[in-house]
């Protein structure tokens, strides 16, 4: 069954399901024999057109809802800081990369199914009146031209 997410944060669910479409692409690449570097490449340009500013919202407009020092949000920001180490590695691609699929998808369920939650159940009306009106873009520009998935 669908979970029934809140109007100020499906734009979040959204970039989560861009997030495990590049899981599925880095599980695709891997299996398909690809060039790492090709994988890379790839990765390293949504990490810091795509994830990078998700993660920055998250932690500056949603987790405060909840506090810095809820064990959830302990544990999200503990798992930002894990996948952006991943990200920003530069060796030993085929282990790194294996291990981004596995914890991004890993994260982003933890996210929908737990975090999200508890912060639907916690947050004020005005709270979430307040962040409604942020108007936050997102931006899902899949400009990148080298497809090794198809």
């Amino acid at each position: 069954m669908p979970i029934k997410r809140s109007e100020y944060l499906k734009p979040l669910s959204r970039d989560h399901h861009q997030g495990l479409l590049l899981c599925w692409k880095i599980r695709t690449g891997l299996k398909k024999g690809i060039d790492l570097q090709r994988v890379k490449a790839y990765t390293d340009w949504f990490f810091k057109t795509s994830l990078l500013p998700h993660f920055r919202e998250e932690e500056q407009f949603f987790f405060p809802l909840l506090g810095n020092e809820h064990e959830l949000i302990k544990k999200a920001l503990s798992e930002h800081k894990r996948l952006t180490r991943l990200f920003e590695c530069k060796t030993d691609l085929e282990k790194t990369l294996s291990h981004i699929e596995e914890e991004l998808e890993s994260h982003i369920r933890f996210e929908e199914r737990i975090l999200f939650n508890e912060i639907q159940n916690t947050a004020s009306e005005k709270e979430i009146q307040a962040i409604e009106k942020l108007h936050i873009e997102h931006t899902n520009d899949e400009t990148w031209v080298d497809e090794f998935w198809t």
